[in-house]
């Protein structure tokens, strides 16, 4: 294995600063995979995780699974790690977490570099075939991290760890809003068990009809009677009566035989109401 940090110093970078600095350089490469290694730099490190990862490599071609193309781009910031069509960023490495980074001179198609997880903290060596590329990719990362380094001279120290500062409030943030999201579901879950312990027991019941003994609802005289629907579906009118005529307990006029008419009785009942009649007259009359 060959460090691309130890280079001479009389030896010229192939990519200009700005390049690195300003955008990014892009390779095409294959993608073995990444493990985890126990130590954050050593040739032996990087020597046994390539080892790992190419036996895994042969049992999962045997399977019929190619290996992923990817794509790099280097700057200044870091390594990218895409995917070459639809440009999806698979990992992103920044530059101050990758701690080694190597070429393998008896395997000029594979380079690794390690780097440590953002998250969990773990150091990570990510393996890479490359047919043609493998010492210029190599190279091209110790160049960006020379042009990192004088940067950061320049800017004592600042630039860095404006950086550190940004990336731990974005993961800070990123856990505030885990930790909102639960509150609020614990939130919606008290609400709904106050609203039903707010509900008295007998609540359900206390509009509800009384009732006597049989169950039956009493009857009540002012109760107003609902008048079914005509067959058309329409309200039937109210039946015209006259206001000033009394009632009975019931509702219903009085039953007078002296006001119904002649057509109402047969002829000799009608007879003897007429008779009833006239001594009723003459009755009021001497009176």
């Amino acid at each position: 294995m060959n460090r691309a940090f130890n280079r001479k110093k009389d030896k010229s970078w192939m990519h200009t600063p700005e390049a690195l600095a300003k955008h990014f350089i892009a390779y095409n490469s294959k993608f073995l995979g990444k493990t985890e290694v126990d130590q954050p730099k050593g040739t032996e490190v990087v020597r046994d995780a390539v080892r790992k990862l190419k036996f895994q490599r042969h049992i999962k071609k045997s399977e019929g699974q190619k290996i992923p193309k990817v794509e790099l781009q280097i700057s200044i910031y870091g390594v990218k790690i895409l995917d070459p069509k639809s440009k999806e960023v698979q990992y992103n490495c920044q530059l101050h977490r990758i701690s080694f980074c190597a070429d393998d001179k008896t395997d000029k198609r594979i380079f690794t570099f390690i780097c440590k997880d953002s998250e969990s903290n773990k150091h990570l060596c990510y393996v890479f075939d490359s047919e043609k590329c493998a010492e210029e990719i190599t190279l091209t990362i110790g160049q960006a991290f020379d042009l990192a380094y004088k940067k950061f001279l320049e800017s004592g120290g600042k630039d860095v760890e404006t950086r550190k500062q940004i990336a731990g409030l974005q993961k800070r943030i990123q856990d505030l809003e885990v930790e909102n999201s639960e509150l609020k579901t614990q939130l919606h879950v008290l609400e709904e068990q106050m609203m039903i312990a707010q509900v008295p027991p007998g609540d359900g019941m206390s509009s509800k009809t009384p009732t006597d003994i049989f169950d039956m609802v009493p009857f009540s005289p002012v109760t107003p009677l609902i008048p079914l629907p005509a067959s058309n579906g329409s309200a039937p009118p109210p039946p015209a009566r006259s206001t000033d005529m009394r009632k009975d307990l019931f509702g219903a006029e009085p039953f007078d035989p002296f006001t119904c008419g002649a057509a109402d009785f047969p002829p000799d009942i009608q007879s003897k109401l007429d008779e009833m009649q006239r001594q009723r007259w003459r009755g009021s009359k001497w009176d």
